[in-house]
């Protein structure tokens, strides 16, 4: 096994390939549900579940040449029947063990079945490569998503409620109060940002940031090109 290959496979998915900042999948959950750092870890943990069994399930019915030319033909319903089952199994696991994140991402638990990520990854490698591969391919897209989510709620959350909620299930809850930085500057919170149009706003700051370094890197890299040909 070649381990750099893996190590570069898993690690694709967190800058170079990220599903949210650079593909630009998966936005509607992501604009939706990014209030609370809660909410953005929760949908995180769900969408890991579901693409990497996802991965594996497509893997392991294309992967056989047999298989393959069964399944190919009707790839697109076999995908679904694969996704679905498993989004039922997520949303069944959460209602009962995560009721108040289960109520709160709601609609986003059952659409993950539609998800352009999971069916993204799902045609243009799972279809295509060995099931371990897949998987690790998986993983990584998954926690890129969720890193990249869990920013975008740290950025809302902070500026629109003064708060970072990590866990607040009962009487576990875990919030950091930030209020007293808004205190001290003399300021409130801005409700913008806790409202959809915070999330685009949000989104591309991020998106304009991300876009203005990659530029400064390439221009960097044509002025060095530049120079070794003089």
């Amino acid at each position: 096994m070649d381990f750099k290959a893996v190590r570069e496979n898993f690690f694709k998915g967190f800058v170079k390939e990220n599903p949210l900042f650079v593909t630009v999948l998966g936005t509607c959950p992501a604009l939706a549900i990014t209030t609370k750092v809660e909410n953005a870890v929760g949908m995180g943990i769900a969408l890991f579940f579901v693409l990497i069994l996802s991965n594996l399930l497509v893997s392991l019915v294309t992967f056989r040449p047999k298989l393959r030319a069964l399944v190919m033909p009707v790839r697109i319903p076999v995908y679904i029947v694969l996704i679905a089952t498993l989004v039922v199994i997520t949303e069944m696991l959460m209602e009962a063990f995560l009721q108040p994140l289960y109520v709160t991402l709601g609609v986003f638990i059952p659409l993950i079945v539609v998800n352009c990520i999971i069916f993204g990854r799902a045609e243009a490698y799972a279809s295509d490569h060995k099931p371990l591969e897949s998987m690790v391919d998986g993983a990584g897209m998954a926690l890129g998503y969720t890193m990249a989510i869990i920013l975008i709620s740290l950025f809302r959350e902070i500026l629109g409620a003064g708060t970072i909620t990590i866990w607040a299930q009962g009487n576990a809850n875990v919030v950091l109060d930030l209020h007293f930085i808004y205190d001290f500057l003399g300021i409130a919170p801005i409700d913008m940002f806790a409202k959809p149009v915070g999330a685009f706003v949000t989104y591309g700051l991020i998106l304009a940031v991300i876009a203005a370094v990659s530029n400064a890197k390439a221009e960097k890299a044509k002025i060095a090109a530049a120079g070794v040909k003089k």
